[in-house]
């Protein structure tokens, strides 16, 4: 009996083990996180984003890796997925600013098995490609919000600039600004470089005098050159500049009265986030049952002076 008993208490024990060893990692080289976006951590705004994945990883004490194109460039991009892929990470992070390019690449990843999170882009195409939920903010929403805001400041004729025509979420920026501003709109199409933007916005208020509305869609890379632009053609208060996302320098304009507001979609947490959701997905198999939406807010006037220095120390 005695015999018996000792083999039953150590069969007992190995069935706990095998129970209970997957829930409680050691080290933060158990869990690995891979992120794949669109956007270059050199950009300000997705320095913030990696901010953010960088901080869940100390916080949930796993191992995570950010990884991005040179450029905006979808099929280096798939690249990279398919590479997370085949080193089967316990959880994917993506980007989803083009579903048609990178829809195969994301199916492979949840057929082998590991959990997808999808931030900033793709709210409207995440489920059906199989990711488990979506931080970010509805991009269209939020820009028809802008261009309500907008459109009751008095504003009549609109500039929206795009400076990366072909993102998905841009280009719905600029239609739901257009849908919310419901004046005339004129879409200015430019590259994510400063100087191009600044002389082609410059350009567009010398040939049409009717432009007292201009909406940016990033705020260092078109925000920032966009009321140098308006201040090079004397209309500073005569035109409202806006954008999307924050920097320290654009909300110092709006803090001055140079620029109407930002909208803040609060990319720290689209970095962070996720981190956290497949942490503890890998630790205890849980997941929050929806989407999480992490904007938009609009910082005007009364609000910039508070975020300016955040935005400076890369957190908003």
């Amino acid at each position: 009996m005695n015999r018996l008993f000792t083999r039953l208490l150590s069969a007992v024990a190995v069935v706990g083990l095998t129970a209970v060893a997957p829930v409680a990692p050691a080290s933060a080289e158990d869990i690995n996180i891979i992120v794949v976006s669109h956007g270059q951590a050199s950009d300000p705004f997705w320095s913030v984003v990696k901010n953010g994945v960088a901080q869940a990883g100390t916080d949930m004490n796993v191992a995570v890796d950010y990884r991005a194109p040179e450029t905006f460039d979808m099929v280096a991009m798939a690249q990279l997925i398919d590479a997370a892929v085949n080193q089967e990470p316990h959880g994917l992070i993506v980007s989803i600013p083009d579903a048609d390019a990178l829809g195969d690449s994301i199916r492979k990843a949840v057929s082998a098995g590991i959990p997808v999170i999808s931030m900033n882009s793709g709210s409207d195409v995440s489920a059906s490609l199989g990711a488990a939920l979506h931080v970010g903010q509805e991009e269209y929403d939020a820009g028809k919000k802008a261009g309500e805001e907008l459109a009751a400041m008095g504003g009549k004729t609109g500039l929206c600039v795009n400076h990366e025509v072909g993102n998905v979420s841009l280009d719905q920026r600029c239609e739901g600004f257009s849908e919310g501003f419901g004046g005339s709109v004129t879409i200015l199409p430019t590259t994510n470089d400063p100087g191009e933007i600044l002389s082609k916005v410059k350009a567009a208020i010398a040939s049409d005098g009717d432009i007292d509305t201009i909406m940016a869609l990033g705020a260092s890379l078109a925000g920032e050159p966009v009321v140098q632009a308006v201040k090079d053609s004397g209309m500073i208060g005569k035109i409202n500049v806006a954008t999307f996302d924050l920097s320290a320098n654009f909300l110092q304009s709006v803090a001055d009265g140079e620029a109407a507001f930002a909208i803040d979609q609060q990319q720290y947490l689209q970095g962070y986030l996720p981190v956290v959701f497949l942490a503890n997905h890998a630790r205890y198999g849980l997941m929050p049952g929806g989407n999480v939406p992490s904007g938009p807010n609009l910082i005007t006037k009364d609000k910039a002076a508070q975020v300016v220095d955040l935005s400076a120390k890369g957190i908003r």
